[in-house]
């Protein structure tokens, strides 16, 4: 008897430290302002939107008037990138020079909100790693975290790491 129920708690115990039972918890909720750059609106939601179906611990959406936003993104003649202030908040520069350059406009927005999602650069990287920024090369268009960029992100939002935050600017 002593030993099923021990053997109950440490289940239980285990199930509660990985995750599986008892942590449900609502999602962080973050505006963002893109009115600084309007003629990106479209690739800023579509990057918005990757993250919320890739990450369930935080969600972003466009703020409505009277909102006040955790991050702003603008329109900017140099290369993209972010200023995260704290963890969810900061500033995001759609550069038009890599945009000139043919860089991918939805990947862009999506790897400077990682930055404000607390992950740093991974350089030099694949494709297949969204934080490998322009390293992925012109013809890469893959706006989707990796696993490994997912699960730092869940982390940083479940509140079990603290995020490195710096300004960020992503070298060609």
């Amino acid at each position: 008897m002593f030993l099923r129920k021990t053997t109950a708690v440490l289940a239980v115990a285990a199930a509660l430290s990985t995750g599986f039972v008892g942590t449900a918890h609502a999602a962080r909720t973050l505006l963002y302002n893109s009115t600084g750059a309007a003629q990106y609106d479209k690739e800023i939601e579509a990057a918005a939107a990757v993250w919320n179906s890739n990450v369930k611990n935080v969600q972003m959406r466009k703020a409505r008037a009277g909102e006040r936003a955790n991050f702003t993104i603008v329109a900017d003649p140099g290369w993209p990138r972010a200023q995260p202030t704290t963890l969810g908040n900061g500033k995001i520069w759609m550069g038009k020079q890599a945009i000139d350059q043919g860089y991918n406009i939805t990947r862009i927005a999506a790897h400077e909100i990682g930055h404000i999602l607390g992950l740093p650069d991974v350089k030099p990287g694949p494709c297949s790693s969204l934080m490998s920024g322009s390293t992925g090369g012109v013809s890469c268009t893959n706006p989707v975290p990796n696993a490994a960029e997912k699960s730092r992100v869940e982390r940083n939002f479940a509140g079990t790491a603290k995020a490195d935050l710096a300004t960020v600017e992503d070298a060609a």
